[in-house]
């Protein structure tokens, strides 16, 4: 994805270039969500795992001790008995449902249809477009198009002609594609031919539904032992494409705090973590794309990198969470990333015994927490590792600990637990240039939990005892 543009009338009125920092590893990528599945599957795959598919939940109940959940597949009904229950079960959800948990909201009252379609124009590639003309009523007519791997493919969007209405709400939540009839090719070069910019032909139909779009948000993220993520907890317009990636961003903040129960390694109230820390994030995204569906992405924003930051998810944090917290001196890091923030990348850092260099995040690739220990200078070093030390046997495979020095500290190490800021990278994005020591503690989801200026592994501990029970 190079950028965005916007047309009305078929006059250009505004042009967006996704440009991100190069401490940002990843560049914006548009991909079908059946292709994620598959990557996300794969890789699942290699641990043992797979998906069953065609199994349906059909009860769930629990008490203090676990959840009893009746599945359905083609061979019939059976019992399941597990320590916890998380609903990733979409809009429709069951698991929602068997807890009794409020699902508020509404529908938009237009109806729209999806064609994943090849396009012949002369529009400039990896561009998404957003061209908007008046209907009949006046209302606003919009066409978009998202591009897609492929030779000039693109998932286009539009509003769906009255012949195909279907006007359905499954259970009260009107969301997400309807059955009936399928649009056609001519159907959707119909609405080319009145929206498009540019004289285009759309040809090479794979798929195309009707659908409809709510936005809802749940009034809890979980009761008991149960949870709910992604569409089973918020469903919102699909501008800006928030909807998967909040979704995973949701299992990713509720795994890690699981695993550490499943093990029986959470500290107290570590799972009601999850609700304080994503519903107050679902929130902002149904707002804000229920917004951006009538107005587009940053309109009448004048700071387009916040806004890139923003749609890229880079900008989500918790820093009202009980979870995280700022140490003593943390005040004087004037910048980098505050608790509940995510932690940044930094490249450039070296090891003695590495030709080349790894980036920061590198470090972050295993599932326990990673505790970053700023030290100036080989003095201050000699301290930090101390600290290390000081951390007891029960951290044990939860946390992984690394001293990172300045360039020019004269401090041979063939440990790995020391690397060098090779490019003062670091320092700069965790504003520790000026300070002598500073720690980072770094969760398992890449979100900084506490941050402080002194060499204290009370301090340290106290935060992790805030995590795991020790």
């Amino acid at each position: 994805m190079r950028g965005a543009i916007v047309y009305r009338d078929g006059v250009e009125k505004s042009r967006m270039d996704l440009h991100l920092p190069d401490t940002v590893a990843y560049r914006f990528i548009s991909l079908p969500q059946y292709e994620t599945e598959r990557i996300l599957a794969e890789e699942l795959a290699r641990f043992g795992t797979r998906v069953e598919r065609g199994v349906e939940l059909t009860t769930l109940t629990q008490d203090v001790d676990g959840i009893t959940a009746t599945v359905r597949d083609e061979h019939g009904e059976q019992t399941v008995r597990a320590g916890y229950a998380i609903g990733c079960d979409g809009a429709h959800s069951t698991v929602r449902k068997q807890l009794g948990i409020a699902f508020t909201g509404d529908a938009l009252p237009e109806e729209y249809m999806l064609a994943d379609v090849e396009v012949d124009w002369d529009l400039p590639v990896g561009y998404s477009v957003r061209s908007i003309g008046r209907a009949d009523d006046g209302s606003e007519d919009p066409l978009v198009c998202i591009p897609l791997p492929g030779d000039r493919r693109y998932r286009m969007s539009m509003r769906v002609p009255p012949e195909l209405s279907t006007a359905t709400a499954k259970d009260g939540v009107a969301h997400g594609l309807e059955g009936g009839r399928a649009p056609e090719l001519h159907h959707v070069q119909a609405v080319v031919d009145r929206l498009s910019p540019r004289p285009a032909t759309v040809s090479t139909m794979r798929w195309s539904s009707v659908f409809r779009i709510s936005h809802r948000i749940v009034d809890r993220y979980g009761a008991g032992r149960a949870f709910v993520a992604g569409d089973a907890a918020h469903i919102h317009p699909p501008t800006g494409a928030q909807g998967m990636n909040t979704g995973i961003q949701d299992a990713i903040n509720l795994a890690w705090k699981v695993a550490l129960a499943v093990r029986g390694k959470a500290a107290p109230g570590l799972l009601d973590s999850y609700d304080a820390e994503r519903r107050p994030i679902g929130e902002e995204v149904v707002a804000r794309t229920v917004r951006a569906v009538r107005q587009g992405v940053g309109a009448g924003e004048t700071d387009v990198a916040m806004v890139i930051a923003r749609e890229a998810q880079l900008l989500v944090g918790y820093p009202d969470s009980p979870l995280v917290a700022e140490g003593a001196g943390a005040e004087v890091l004037d910048g980098g990333p505050a608790a509940g923030a995510r932690a940044a990348d930094a490249r450039g850092l070296g090891q003695d015994f590495l030709a080349g260099t790894i980036r920061l995040h590198d470090l972050f690739r295993h599932t326990g927490h990673t505790l970053l220990l700023w030290a100036r200078d080989a003095r201050a070093a000699a301290t930090q590792r101390r600290l290390i030390e000081a951390v007891p046997a029960i951290a044990a495979g939860h946390l992984r600990a690394y001293v990172i020095v300045g360039r020019d500290a004269d401090l041979p190490d063939i440990s790995g637990m020391v690397l060098r800021d090779e490019g003062g990278e670091f320092a700069k994005e965790y504003a520790t240039g000026h300070v002598e020591t500073a720690a980072y503690l770094v969760r398992p989801d890449g979100y900084v939990g506490f941050r402080t200026t002194a060499s204290d592994a009370a301090a340290v501990l106290l935060r992790l005892r805030a995590v795991l029970r020790v």
